[in-house]
């Protein structure tokens, strides 16, 4: 059966081919050198070390470049660098840190972040509400949630202090 093949470039050592499932990635590469924009890298999205079976598919890999290129990477140039503390997660991951069954994380659409410096986070509060691809803000203590919709208008929900 023929399956068709997409690419990603790899910062230092050409192309890697991913499959529909990255369980069977071919690559040249470690997956931690594959960047899905200008600062970001897909394992600061995945959390290997912790759970080695969150592997994405292509899509959902599509949707994480969607939302560093439309809301992280427009928030790091407005508040510096930011800290990705959870990205996609599959079904097992999601259930061990008790995510919602729901969660757009499961589709590579969310991403739970911090400003490096802390003392930034009022600012990547405020810049995110006004971004006009976010689709939903939750705040917590000192991190917050922030999703996009690649395929649908956004919501702009946003809830300040959701998560204390």
């Amino acid at each position: 059966m023929w399956r068709s093949r997409s690419y990603l470039q790899a910062p230092s050592s050409g192309w890697i081919s991913i499959s529909e499932s990255l369980t069977s990635i071919t690559m040249n590469t470690q997956i931690n050198n594959v960047r899905i924009s200008p600062h970001f890298r897909l394992s600061e999205f995945l959390n290997l070390g912790k759970y080695p079976q969150n592997i994405p598919t292509m899509q959902d890999v599509v949707n994480l470049a969607y939302g560093c290129l439309c809301l992280l990477e427009p928030a790091r140039n407005e508040v510096g660098p930011i800290i990705i503390n959870s990205g996609f997660r599959n079904e097992d991951v999601n259930r061990k840190v008790g995510g919602v069954k729901n969660s757009q994380h499961l589709i590579g659409q969310a991403a739970d972040i911090r400003p490096k410096d802390p003392a930034q986070f009022h600012r990547l509060v405020e810049f995110l509400k006004v971004n006009p691809y976010t689709d939903q803000l939750l705040t917590g203590n000192g991190w917050l949630h922030i999703s996009w919709a690649p395929f649908a208008q956004p919501r702009h929900y946003v809830r300040i202090g959701y998560y204390i």
